[in-house]
């Protein structure tokens, strides 16, 4: 008798063990965020994994040209018209002399410069309705072609929200 209750208490052991041993547990924790703008006003990526990472102009070698790079925008404002411009001179360089490419920046179809005055983007009335626009960057062959090398920068855009009545 003993050897039978042994034996139970011993298959029952080896059943908890198996259990515990053939148990797998997978944890997953990711993080959720949103961005929800304010009303009378905003200027956000359409699509809003682009803004915080770098963004790259394709080679092609083929032609030996530069690609150009364009993203959406959704844009509203209740009370006037939208305007922007460059806070620096847009350009990707490689750190060495002479080594730059010019970019040509458009927001909306509106070419923008680092020009202190703002150039009007959006109308009173496309402001007010909201839309979607494309920012567009393009690169500005150098004089005498591309040059080899790595090349980075920074396009640094500002908004405005023109003072109502102008």
């Amino acid at each position: 008798m003993n050897k039978q209750w042994v034996a139970a208490v011993m298959a029952a052991m080896t059943g908890l063990m198996v259990g515990t041993t053939w148990a797998a547990r997978e944890t997953l924790n990711f993080e959720v965020s949103v961005t929800v703008p304010s009303r009378p006003f905003y200027i956000i990526p359409s699509e809003p994994d682009w803004i915080h990472r770098p963004q790259h102009l394709l080679w092609n070698y083929p032609d030996s040209t530069l690609g150009s790079f364009s993203r959406n925008f959704d844009v509203r404002h209740d009370t006037s018209a939208i305007e922007a411009r460059l806070e620096t001179p847009p350009h990707l360089a490689t750190g060495r002399p002479g080594e730059i490419i010019g970019l040509r920046v458009r927001f909306n179809g509106i070419e923008l410069s680092d020009q202190p005055a703002f150039r009007q983007v959006l109308s009173k009335e496309e402001a007010a309705a909201g839309k979607r626009v494309a920012l567009e960057i393009d690169p500005i062959t150098p004089v005498g072609g591309y040059r080899p090398g790595e090349y980075s920068g920074n396009v640094l855009m500002l908004f405005n929200a023109r003072a109502p009545g102008e």
